[in-house]
């Protein structure tokens, strides 16, 4: 049986595919774990951990980061937020009422990426919203993941189309922006054997440094 965190970590990794480089946030451990897997099968895969002990490539805070880039040498990057709406919006700044750290470099990421895949865990309708209350970012993104479904995003019509969910539920009545589906929608592929193996071996130990918290909770790492 696998845990929720390593179904979306191998999710992940299929969205990477054969990126070159990936950048991930500090506060990102499944996006990070599904590098390391990457990197555990034998890809080539750079991987620059932002903000973190192990992995952190850069010495000026960010600005290497936004150097690389507006470089186009940064092939995929994670986005979240407070809210997410149904034209692929970020809001990183204010919801209900409560204030957030800020957007950061978000706008400019999300825009020079070649692909952004928007990540959060919760999925409902206080996340995934008709219309954003405050635009951090706007652009478009390769796929947009929760907890519970996989999304892909259709650039031409602006608008998201459900992919797989990760179990049973009603998951247009938990989204608050419309989307285009299948009439028989998938579930999504869990991970194999192989990469549970990679994920409790080699990748916990490696993830263990940069997130102990995640590591202890998933993993049982301490």
């Amino acid at each position: 049986m696998h845990s929720r965190e390593e179904l979306l970590a191998s999710v992940i990794a299929r969205l990477i595919g054969d990126a070159r480089h990936v950048a991930v946030g500090a506060a990102s451990p499944i996006p990070a774990t599904a590098c390391e897997l990457l990197k555990a099968r034998g890809a080539p895969l750079r991987v620059s951990r932002i903000h973190q002990r192990k992995g952190n490539p850069f010495t000026e805070g960010s600005r290497e980061l936004f150097d690389l880039a507006g470089q186009g040498r940064i092939d995929v990057f994670f986005l979240g937020g407070a809210q997410i709406d149904g034209e692929a919006n970020i809001n990183l700044v204010r919801a209900e009422g409560r204030r957030f750290p800020g957007s950061f470099g978000s706008a400019f990421m999300y825009s020079v990426v070649g692909r952004t895949i928007l990540f959060r865990e919760e999925h409902s309708k206080r996340v995934l919203v008709p219309k954003v209350e405050f635009v951090s970012a706007r652009g478009d993104p390769a796929a947009l993941l929760t907890g519970k479904a996989l999304f892909s995003w259709q650039k031409d019509k602006r608008r998201f189309r459900l992919e797989s969910v990760h179990g049973p539920g009603d998951i247009r009545a938990e989204t608050g922006f419309d989307f285009d589906q299948p009439e028989e929608i998938p579930l999504t592929p869990a991970p194999g054997a192989e990469d549970l193996t990679l994920l409790r071996g080699p990748v916990a130990k490696t993830i263990a440094a940069d997130y102990p918290d995640f590591a202890a909770r998933v993993w049982g790492i301490n």
